[in-house]
């Protein structure tokens, strides 16, 4: 098939979509976000551990995953292909943590190095019943102590001459394990197979679990057997009808079916192997799959052709949720936006009517400059603007609070640590202090050029922030004492200096408490971008196919 030829601009398409694809970024608690998050697991691991190495190469050994349920007999079932006990099989479940891959001797190299399954480290162990006595080996040619975390993150590889030449055994963890890890590892390396096959027992061929994974295969069009185990001998006729009438509604009546009787081997009896017999049809089979190069060639396109086929709608998916963590942080967004800009108006309504030239600053203002000093009054006026900027802030949080209430996303969104009100004053106050700086350079700058006698700079300084904070009435009476202080044109360039300061100041503070809120949710990166990348990799992909 064309799909398997692996030319270099498919694969130059899908590293790119597998690059897009693990960029994607899903922060915010929406509706879906978990199956999101879910399903680009689940591409990462099939683009990683499938599509990318079979297109790559597709002259390597078929993979055979052999997964199923809780006690279905997947173990034993592999014990019995390989004809000696590789994998560990017993009543007491789950028993499989470490998946075990054996091979042929001649097709170690593919399965050693991180060809497939990547992201899992390779283990070297002695058989089963000697494994309480045993160091593991990594690939790295390093040994390292036994350590059960470790090697549940591990692929135990292991090499036998009964397995047929191009074929590699999976066994996999129980697809149903209480432990989730072991769930999520069993669905990744299901993914990473160019055959599945299906592990269930007479007793539990109708249950969810097996039947999510036969609807599953066919969703993407793998190449898929089915094993119906420990079958009572009186029953095989029975529930062999009964699964095959199943199998056909569910539109897989094409898919193979063998079935294995109930054994006392079953129970893990004579090391834990089936009689050839029982497994000789399997075994047929799989050697079919990969001795015969028709049946080889249709068994890797088909899976191969549904893995690509599949991310027609699989990504888009992706893409639509990404766009959904875009909008809703453009919402979140917005609420700061408006919050702020609104905070801004007020605080400039609340300067051109004069009503910081108010109690303390006010005394100090009447007394000046006679009886106070204008090293008083400017501080009077600081602390004003301090309390002003500071109750704007406030009351901005407050609307973005009550509007994030509403946005289910705000959730995801972390909280900024410097909060409170004591934070906000301390971080207004700075801005203030760096405009009564600017201020005083100014009336310095002024003074010098057009003082006259018996003012003084500070003086100077304290009709300029009189000026500018006290309204009209009070802002006239400070500019005419400028006036007579320096110039009357020199007093006019000063005030209008001055305000540009104040507007700056305003703007400095508001905007720095606008972008410190927002900054949180920049850091999540649910940008508008992720969407386009999906769409135009997978674009890209199936114009290269």
């Amino acid at each position: 098939m064309a799909i398997m030829e692996a030319r270099t601009e498919l694969l130059d398409a899908l590293v790119t979509l597998r690059d897009s694809v693990a960029a994607a970024r899903f922060p915010l608690p929406l509706a879906g976000v978990e199956r999101a998050r879910q399903s680009q697991a689940e591409l990462l691991a099939q683009l990683d551990d499938y599509l990318v190495p079979r297109l790559r190469e597709p002259e390597a050994p078929l993979l055979a995953v052999i997964g199923g349920s809780t006690g279905s007999g997947k173990s034993t079932l592999v014990n019995s292909l390989v004809g000696r006990r590789i994998s560990e099989a017993g009543v007491l479940r789950p028993t499989t943590r470490t998946p075990v891959l054996v091979c042929h001797p001649d097709d170690l190299r593919w399965f050693t190095g991180r060809r497939v399954l990547p992201r899992l480290g390779r283990v070297r162990v002695p058989r089963q019943e000697d494994a309480a006595a045993t160091e593991h080996e990594s690939d790295d040619g390093v040994d390292r102590p036994d350590a059960e975390a470790a090697v549940r993150q591990a692929l135990r590889v292991e090499i036998d001459e009964g397995v047929p030449k191009g074929l590699g055994l999976l066994d996999a963890p129980d697809i149903d394990s209480l432990v989730a890890a072991n769930r999520e590892l069993a669905a990744e390396l299901i993914c990473a197979a160019d055959i599945w096959v299906l592990v269930t027992t007479a007793a539990r061929y109708a249950d969810a679990v097996p039947w999510h994974l036969l609807r599953t295969a066919k969703e993407y069009d793998v190449t898929l057997a089915t094993v119906l185990d420990r079958v009572p001998h009186r029953l095989v006729e029975e529930v062999s009808r009964q699964y095959a009438s199943l199998l056909e509604r569910a539109g897989l009546g094409h898919v193979p079916r063998f079935t294995v009787p109930e054994l006392p081997e079953s129970a893990g009896g004579s090391r834990g192997l089936l009689p050839a017999t029982a497994v000789e049809r399997l075994r047929a089979w799989l050697t079919h799959q990969v001795g015969d190069p028709l049946a080889r060639t249709r068994a890797v396109g088909r899976t191969a052709n549904g893995a690509l086929a599949s991310l027609r709608r699989r990504v888009p998916e992706l893409a639509s949720c990404a766009a959904a963590q875009h909008s809703a942080a453009v919402r979140l967004t917005q609420h700061v936006e408006e919050a702020y800009a609104e905070a801004g108006r007020k605080v400039r309504r609340r300067l051109d009517s004069g009503q910081l030239l108010t109690g303390e600053a006010w005394a100090h203002w009447r007394r000046f400059p006679a009886d106070s000093a204008g090293e008083e009054l400017v501080a009077a006026c600081v602390e004003g603007m301090t309390d002003l900027l500071a109750a704007a802030v406030g009351a901005a949080e407050e609307h973005v609070a009550r509007a994030w209430r509403e946005e289910p996303g705000a959730a995801g969104v972390p909280e900024d640590p410097c909060v409170g009100a004591a934070a906000t004053v301390e971080r207004m106050g700075l801005v203030v202090r760096h405009w009564q700086r600017c201020l005083e350079e100014l009336a310095d700058e002024a003074f010098s050029a057009h003082g006259r006698p018996p003012a003084t700079a500070e003086e100077v300084t304290a009709l300029l922030a009189a000026a500018l904070l006290g309204g009209q009435h009070q802002g006239r009476a400070a500019s005419e004492g400028l006036a007579t202080a320096l110039t009357a044109p020199a007093a006019e360039e000063l005030v209008r200096r001055a305000l540009v300061a104040l507007d700056e100041c305003v703007d400095r503070a508001l905007s720095g408490e606008r972008d410190r809120r927002l900054a949180p949710l920049e850091e999540l990166d649910a940008g508008p971008e992720q969407q386009a990348e999906l769409i135009a990799a997978l674009s890209v992909l199936h114009k290269e196919r």
